[in-house]
């Protein structure tokens, strides 16, 4: 089952989202052996996507509610005041709500790098060719703002001395920006790398190469759920690893998964977003730490409270390990 929310004001979103699952009227139907899950964004969910296309959690015994988002905010907000179990999301919600004391933790990793390309004018050949210019950016905050200041820092430009960066939206945007001239430079995910290049841009540098650890998208979960549902939890974890299986190993019905939440239709589209999370996503999930602490680094400068965070703390890695010390990941790999 999916259901779909815009953003509204919170008390509205949670009251939607009680009538939606029923909690209004049964408050205590079915709760242990029910998981209500919300995602956000696009193709980096593609892993939520199969496990709910193919029943991966019926298969587990589980029934799944699959709830899409367009804010993580919400997901968080909601699952906050006790109405879903999981949220799929980044790095950038995890820290955010556990700084300000909620007991949020990332269970499984999906996307552990960032999927993202900074992305230029074909006579640019070199990223020191980029200072003095203006780069165009998401807002202060997003993933792919995050991802533009730490792969120009990585590659020895100062996102904050030797550029300008400019917010201009989301990714659509961001190459609407490029084409119009107003940005010489901008970070963008596929599809719309290829549609840059098909414009006369080129990708200068392919982020998710510069293995830079960010958990672009993973499983937060609170650790009150963890106590009260850990076995359910644990079934949504083998459904993950397997729905990452299918994802690399049946391409065809991975394709249709993706084109049927993202409404791409072009082939070669479809294929490059493939590809572009094919080669980074994990055959086994792992939450680490370091994909914590680098946005807590992140913040440090400007957030005392995150410099002298233990990102340790934000992560919990028994599920993964119960799924690996079972040899199912071996299992579904034949090795």
């Amino acid at each position: 089952m999916t259901i779909s929310l815009n953003a509204k004001p919170t008390a509205w979103i949670i009251a939607a989202l009680l009538v939606s699952l029923g909690v209004l009227m049964h408050p205590a139907a079915h709760a242990q052996e029910r998981l209500r899950i919300a995602w956000a964004g696009g193709a980096s969910n593609a892993p939520i996507w199969i496990v709910q296309d193919k029943g991966l959690m019926k298969k587990q015994g589980v029934n799944a509610e699959f709830i899409s988002v367009n804010a993580s905010t919400i997901a968080l907000q909601a699952m906050l005041a006790g109405e879903l179990d999981a949220i799929v999301t980044s790095v950038t919600t995890l820290v955010s709500s556990r700084l300000a004391g909620a007991d949020v933790k990332i269970i499984l990793a999906m996307v552990p790098t960032f999927p993202a390309h900074i992305v230029a004018a074909k006579n640019v050949t070199d990223i020191k060719q980029l200072k003095g210019r203006t780069g165009g950016v998401g807002r202060p905050g997003t993933t792919t703002e995050i991802g533009m200041r730490m792969g120009l820092t990585r590659l020895g430009i100062d996102p904050n001395l030797d550029v300008r960066l400019v917010p201009v939206g989301a990714t659509a945007d961001a190459l609407a920006a490029l084409a119009k001239g107003v940005v010489q430079f901008g970070v963008l995910v596929e599809p719309f790398v290829r549609e840059a290049e098909k414009l006369g841009f080129r990708s200068l540098v392919d982020i998710g190469s510069l293995n830079l650890p960010f958990h672009w998208n993973g499983v937060l979960t609170r650790e009150a759920i963890v106590r009260a549902k850990a076995p359910l939890l644990a079934k949504l974890g083998r459904a993950l690893v397997e729905a990452i299986h299918s994802f690399k190993r049946d391409k065809d019905s991975t394709l249709k998964s993706i084109s049927k939440y993202t409404r791409i239709t072009d082939a070669e589209s479809l294929e490059r977003t493939y590809s572009a999370f094919s080669k980074i996503l994990p055959e086994t999930p792992w939450p680490s730490a370091d994909g914590v602490k680098s946005y807590l680094d992140f913040l440090a400068p400007t957030r005392p409270e995150a410099a002298k965070a233990n990102a340790n703390e934000f992560v919990d890695l028994s599920f993964v390990q119960e799924i690996q010390a079972s040899g199912f990941i071996k299992q579904l790999y034949g090795r």
